[in-house]
């Protein structure tokens, strides 16, 4: 495991859920068996999926489109050592300054390490990365000694690295796709290993898939949150999944926001992507007054949890709802070329770039923390594998460093797909599942509905549990989830959005639980109760399920 001291919560004051969300009774359930089932279509279950059919059987399956995904909406980048000025050392110190001392060094040096090889490898596969000449053109960031960042059609490089992957998932005869398979929970057997997932199937209902090695690459957390840049399947599903089966999940306290999406009231939050600061842009308040240089030496160039902080902070100095991106003064044809999506997406609100300033304000964007892995993406259940945002591996630590997510996902899906391609298979383990029967109590509780309990709890978050934090408001909102625990956890759903519901419930707890328990300010997490870094939480807060209670 990543980790060489915790801190861990277990047992009492964590979400009383009980193991499954449904009824099972798996003799009567349709099913199917394979070697392997990767849940989620980002670049870390793609990659995990690619490299794990190359000697085994894989169902991938996707909670909607296999298009739907962060990756998919990524525009800043991939990260690498790509240039010959730059280096892995460099690359390492980055990126464990970043991390404020919980950063895990050997996983550092594993995915750095392994970047270039695998980018050179989606190269190879058609990925239409950006060029200067003869080379990729990489592009400084925030946090970044070095311009390292490559991209691809603009800033459109998720969707460019998706589709290239994509297109490699569906040349290969080993892969089953499943699209719109929402996963309900990891199946365990009575030793305590994964022997699958049972899900929604959009054309069969209820379906058990058996597995040998289930792979969790479920993406993130956004939409726990009011304001977010993640599209609408991030609603962290994945983490209370692996809670429930009673897995290490660590650091989820640690949730990047966003310091640049587009502020225009009604509409859904759209990254503006920090490359555009990286190439010139400067922030200004409502008056039209430069900030940055108030609070960091680097300015607009400082890490993202500082830049976030640094807007809300002169929001609240100017009292308006967002900040300004001033682009004005950049070459209006480079911007067009480099930034084709964030015009485009300026334009249809009537603003342009050339002369308009762009309104602005963070949003909740990646969840550092997740399901605890080892260096082969293994979780600390027998056959579950974790990896991408869904995964604790130790190497963002309290910050990631920008672009840094792909790279993870990509370095790790493979790590995973690797470990499952190499590991002894017994095709009649596959056949060989148990016998699981559950069966929900019926509860007298009243119902909430879970339509005004999700917008309730994001706008919670959002406020509780948000860029700035203290105590007190930590406590209210551990007590407002509790209480719609109580009419929520209880009840048995048949639709995705209940299910939803109970996962970001779930989900949510933990994260506030964690941030509670860390009395103090580090990466991310800022607490203005403890705004200082105290040596005493240099380690890792842990959560798990107790494995002999079952809560109902």
């Amino acid at each position: 495991m990543p980790t060489d001291t915790c801190q861990r919560i277990y047992g009492p004051g964590l979400p009383a859920v009980r193991r499954y969300l449904v009824n099972i009774d798996s003799a009567g359930t349709a099913q199917v068996s394979t070697h392997c089932v990767v849940i989620g279509s980002g670049i870390a279950g793609l990659r995990a999926a690619i490299e794990a059919s190359r000697n085994r059987k894989v169902i991938l399956v996707c909670k909607g489109s296999i298009q739907d995904s962060n990756t998919y909406h990524a525009q800043g980048g991939i990260a690498a050592v790509l240039e010959k000025q730059d280096s892995f050392e460099a690359h390492l110190a980055d990126t464990l300054k970043a991390g404020c001392g919980l950063s895990d060094q050997k996983v550092v040096e594993l995915v750095v390490r392994q970047g270039p090889g695998l980018i050179k490898e989606l190269v190879e596969w058609g990925a239409p990365f950006d060029r200067s000449g003869d080379r990729l053109h990489v592009s400084l960031e925030g946090g970044h000694s070095h311009p390292r960042v490559a991209h691809a059609q603009g800033d459109r490089t998720g969707t460019a690295i998706a589709q290239t992957l994509i297109a490699q998932v569906q040349q290969r005869p080993n892969i089953r796709v499943i699209e719109y398979f929402f996963a309900i929970d990891i199946l365990t057997d009575k030793e305590g290993r994964c022997v699958g997932v049972i899900g929604l199937d959009q054309h069969h209902g209820l379906q058990i898939i058996w597995a040998n090695h289930t792979v969790l690459a479920t993406g993130g957390i956004g939409r726990i949150y009011r304001e977010t840049t993640n599209p609408p399947v991030a609603t962290g599903d994945g983490l209370a999944m692996a809670y429930r089966a009673g897995a290490v999940l660590q650091d989820l306290e640690f949730v990047q926001f966003h310091p640049t999406t587009l502020y225009v009231a009604g509409a859904s939050r759209a990254l503006i992507t920090e490359v555009l600061r990286g190439e010139g842009a400067l922030l200004v308040d409502t008056k039209g007054r430069r900030f940055m240089p108030d609070y960091d030496p680097a300015a607009e160039l400082a890490p993202r949890d500082v830049v976030s902080r640094a807007i809300l902070a002169q929001m609240r100095k100017t009292d308006s709802t967002h900040v300004y991106l001033d682009i004005r003064h950049m070459d209006k044809d480079k911007v067009a070329r480099r930034f084709p999506l964030i015009c485009e997406l300026c334009e249809s609100f009537g603003i342009d770039v050339s002369r308009d300033l762009i309104p602005v304000r963070p949003s909740a964007h990646y969840m550092i923390g997740g399901v605890k892995t080892d260096l082969d993406g293994q979780t600390s259940i027998p056959g579950l594998y974790a990896c991408g945002e869904a995964a604790g591996t130790g190497l963002h630590g309290a910050n990631r460093l920008g672009s840094n997510s792909l790279l993870e996902g990509l370095v790790f899906g493979r790590i995973v797909g690797l470990h499952i391609a190499n590991s002894p298979v017994n095709d009649a383990v596959v056949i060989k599942h148990p016998v699981i029967q559950y069966k929900v109590p019926r509860s007298d509780r009243s119902r909430l509905d879970t339509g005004d309990v999700r917008n309730s709890l994001r706008a919670l978050m959002w406020r509780n549990v948000g860029i700035s934090r203290t105590g007190k408001r930590l406590k209210e909102a551990i007590d407002i989830i509790g209480f719609w625990q109580r009419y929520v956890m209880d009840k048995v759903f048949d639709d995705p959005e209940g299910w939803e519901c109970q996962n970001m419930l779930t989900t949510a707890m933990l994260m506030a639980r964690s941030a509670l328990l860390r009395k103090e300010s580090r990466g991310v997490h800022f607490r203005s109760d403890h705004p200082r870094q105290d040596e005493r939480f240099k380690t890792h807060i842990e959560v798990v399920r107790p494995p002999d209670k079952d809560w109902s």
